[in-house]
């Protein structure tokens, strides 16, 4: 893979690489590394979450795969033909991507999921590279603020210019940007994100990547 927008040997952040560290001592069968993208680089869309899970991402080495923030984004991927299966269990079951790519704001595990700002800042240059390999027209979803923040400091763009929002897109130039909130157990199961508003995000995406296919 492209060093340039993914190192696996990176240990930039001291306080992400000692907490791997220390996770690969209590859990010695996990990954527990910076995650890899998962997916085509030439995807036309592209899914940006905030770190990988502790027993998800960071047990299996693959974005969204092994815990509960994965079960409902796989199921629409499936649906909306972006996936091989609906179920995503470990890096060797089988399942692909078609034309999507899942990558991350933060490449390593963070302590209680909570990266601190020194390390958005030190990963964002993989993001600033993985983004300007998207196709001109292509959709990137950001899961949450953090991720939506990632993106517009990786476009060297305003912040305030561009404020995150479920649903909201924004014109990015070469891609479009659709915010989402992020399908973690708590949006879930609080009720934050149900299944028929993440399905509508889907809808839009499957929209306007149709629009693009047609022009």
């Amino acid at each position: 893979m492209d060093s340039s927008i993914f190192q696996g040997d990176c240990r930039a952040c001291p306080r992400l690489a000692d907490f791997l560290h220390d996770v690969s001592g209590r859990y010695p069968d996990y990954y527990c590394g910076p995650v890899p993208p998962f997916g085509a680089a030439d995807a036309r869309f592209l899914i940006v979450g905030l770190a990988p899970g502790m027993h998800g991402a960071n047990r299996t080495g693959r974005p969204f795969t092994g815990d509960h923030a994965g079960i409902l984004l796989y199921q629409m991927l499936n649906k909306y033909g972006f996936s091989t299966r609906a179920h995503s269990e470990s890096r060797d079951d089988g399942l692909e991507l078609r034309g999507c790519r899942i990558t991350n704001a933060v490449k390593c595990l963070p302590p209680d999921n909570k990266p601190v700002g020194a390390e958005i800042n030190t990963c964002n240059r993989y993001l600033e590279n993985e983004l300007k390999l998207l196709p001109r027209g292509a959709v990137v979803m950001a899961l949450g603020g953090i991720a939506h923040r990632a993106i517009i400091k990786a476009r060297q763009l305003r912040q305030a210019d561009f404020k995150f929002g479920h649903a909201a897109l924004h014109e990015l130039g070469e891609f479009r940007l659709l915010d989402s909130y992020h399908c973690s157990r708590y949006n879930t199961n609080t009720g934050r994100l149900t299944e028929a508003m993440f399905d509508e995000i889907f809808v839009q995406v499957r929209a306007l990547l149709d629009e693009q296919t047609r022009d």
